[in-house]
């Protein structure tokens, strides 16, 4: 078995040739991370995008001690990788797709690490590198086949609400109609914003809050109906504040205040939906423990 010493020259060898195979990378997608970033900055629905390689990359830095002894031999199985994110590249390029050619950055990312480090050192940061997908813009054509049908739900669902509280309420396609003023569930308002910035939250919560991939994928895929549901209840007090006490909650700072309630009342619900889901794999871990030891009946 090979000492710390060797481990340590090893990694920082292999490190080595990797950060050269990294920097020609990047300066072959130098204009596409380029135009990646303009788009954070000049689009509100990915401004999180900052955050995600920062997050990333403090994940990684956290694991340093842990990967230097993953390092294995150079795996082969990175160069289908390498040649699938070209692939994606080149067609992605031709035909102007500029969601598929940003995915092939982070499968080249993956393909370089597999063929320096090796499987066991691929397996250590998955997640890492995964989590880099929530910093590419969806295509426009799912975005907005997405948002027409959430402005249409958050504003069905909050007539429902409001009709069960007493509130006379109209709903005219996306706009709500109440005594003397309309609310229009506009496109900022559908939820998708939320949702996306709440998917990158639940991948976090999820990974570092369960084990085991199944009570991981639940948990994450749970922040969906919790990212619509929380967007639902903005618009729903929103219609009754500006029924109640004709405030301007269409202007700053309420709009502001309101849209930052979704995310604190998102991140409550992933808390008890956590522990939830916590107790009940408890339960079933116990139940199975108990059927075992008394064997089953005769």
């Amino acid at each position: 078995m090979k000492n710390t010493l060797q481990i340590n020259l090893d990694y920082t060898q292999k490190s080595r040739q990797a950060y050269q195979s990294f920097g020609l990378l990047v300066l072959v997608y130098a204009p596409v991370l380029v135009d990646l970033v303009s788009d954070w900055w000049n689009d509100p629905n990915y401004s999180h995008g900052f955050l995600v390689p920062v997050v990333s990359g403090y994940l990684l830095w956290k694991k340093r001690g842990k990967l230097a002894t993953s390092v294995g031999e150079s795996s082969r199985l990175g160069l289908p990788l390498l040649a699938l994110a070209l692939a994606l590249f080149v067609v992605g390029s031709a035909g102007a797709e500029y969601f598929t050619v940003r995915v092939s950055f982070v499968v080249a990312l993956a393909g370089l690490t597999l063929y320096h480090f090796g499987t066991s050192f691929l397996r250590r940061i998955w997640f890492e590198l995964g989590f880099l997908l929530f910093m590419i813009p969806l295509p426009y054509v799912i975005y907005y086949s997405l948002t027409f049908p959430m402005q249409l739900f958050a504003t069905k669902v909050s007539i429902k609400a409001l009709s069960l509280i007493g509130v006379p309420a109209v709903q005219q396609g996306n706009i709500i109609h109440l005594s003397g003023i309309s609310l229009e569930v506009a496109e900022a308002c559908s939820g998708i914003r939320s949702m996306i910035s709440l998917l990158a939250l639940g991948a976090l919560f999820s990974y570092f809050s369960q084990r085991g991939p199944i009570k991981r994928s639940v948990l994450f895929l749970s922040t969906i109906p919790i990212a619509v549901f929380t967007n639902s209840a903005r618009v729903f007090i929103t219609a009754v504040l500006a029924f109640t006490i004709e405030a301007e909650v269409t202007e700053e700072p309420l709009h502001g205040l309101m849209g930052l309630s979704v995310f604190v009342m998102a991140f409550a619900l992933m808390l008890i939906f956590n522990a939830l889901l916590g107790k009940v794999s408890s339960q079933v871990s116990s139940q199975a423990s108990s059927h075992k030891k008394t064997g089953p009946d005769r």
